[in-house]
């Protein structure tokens, strides 16, 4: 049995203990610290459509990776059943770090249109097959077409035309020919895309030690993107993007280059995002531009697709290069 889970377990109960006892107790951001965090109100979602809405009118590139962060954050909690310290402490972690910032202030209330929605695939798949900065196109687009129809009520024509806008952003990236060899299964095929993508992201890890794992990890969350969109119903939506990713796992593939940047290692750990413990020990200004969330939710989707166990156990035991 993994040792981790049975930590994770002994931690929930944990907190089903000290949630009795802190009942009526209030953090500085105003939630009960002993609320059952079900994260049923998808605020995290609402906060990340605003950033992801107005990113192109800051920093388009650095703003749509705040916005795409704190939805990968409300979905990381959900989707792995995180305990009610993990996601208490990632609340506040958005809450210090985002939350109060310009990017996510409210938009005008306006009548919502979901079929509007639409228009996002449609500027997805205007990018065609170029390899747009590292695939953002597509991440960014993804996590906002799921976000709107988690909470269609914000599916407002000023929310929408302004993800479009930033979806069209995204320029050209290390735009070669793909090695022909490099030929994902279709990405509605979830288990064996899913294994495919994995499989690259352990690759890149060994072949990044040192360069920092930027590779890697986008590995993960582009080609989770993709998964995902054809999990939604959207596949061709995704599989307009194959050409794209295929350039990306040419580049992935081919290592470092000779002056790289070299990068400190994270030091072996056996806690991971699952765990309380890895977000209590989390400084409060160490959420970056919002990796630190969309990793490991990439990461765990993957894994839970992929359903593969050897796969899964040798992917955790050089995961802390990631996380």
């Amino acid at each position: 049995m993994d040792k981790r889970l049975d930590r994770r377990g002994f931690a929930k109960q944990t907190s089903v203990a000290v949630g009795g006892l802190l009942t009526g107790t209030f953090l500085k951001n105003g939630h009960s610290a002993g609320r059952v965090c079900e994260m049923s109100d998808r605020r995290l979602v609402l906060l990340g459509l605003n950033g992801l809405a107005r990113a192109h009118a800051l920093d388009y590139f650095a703003d749509g990776h705040r916005g795409a962060g704190m939805v990968a954050a409300h979905l990381l909690c959900v989707g792995n059943d995180l305990d009610d310290h993990a996601t208490l402490r990632i609340e506040r972690l958005v809450d210090l770090n985002w939350a109060s910032s310009a990017l996510c202030k409210p938009f005008p209330e306006a009548e919502p249109e979901p079929a509007r929605i639409e228009k996002i695939g449609a500027a997805l798949v205007e990018g065609g097959e170029v390899l747009r900065q590292v695939g953002h196109n597509a991440i960014f687009a993804m996590l906002a077409i799921k976000a709107f129809r988690m909470m269609p009520t914000a599916a407002t024509p000023e929310r929408i035309d302004g993800v479009c806008t930033l979806i069209r952003s995204f320029t050209p990236w290390r735009d070669v020919e793909p090695d022909p060899d490099v030929d994902p299964p279709p990405f509605a095929d979830a288990a064996a895309a899913s294994q495919f993508i994995l499989r690259e992201a352990s690759a890149a890890i060994d072949r990044f030690v040192g360069f920092g794992q930027g590779f890697a990890g986008h590995m993960l969350t582009f080609g989770q993107a993709l998964v995902e969109l054809a999990a939604m119903g959207d596949g061709q939506w995704a599989e307009s993007c194959r050409t794209a990713f295929r350039k990306y796992v040419t580049v992935t593939r081919r290592g470092p280059d000779t002056d790289s940047k070299r990068f400190p290692d994270h030091a072996p750990s056996d806690l991971r995002p699952t765990d309380s413990a890895y977000w209590e020990r989390r400084g409060d200004n160490t959420v970056g531009i919002g990796h630190v969330f969309k990793y490991p939710y990439s990461y765990y989707d993957l894994l839970r697709r992929a359903d593969d166990p050897e796969l899964r156990r040798a992917l955790d035991a050089k995961a802390y290069h990631l996380f």
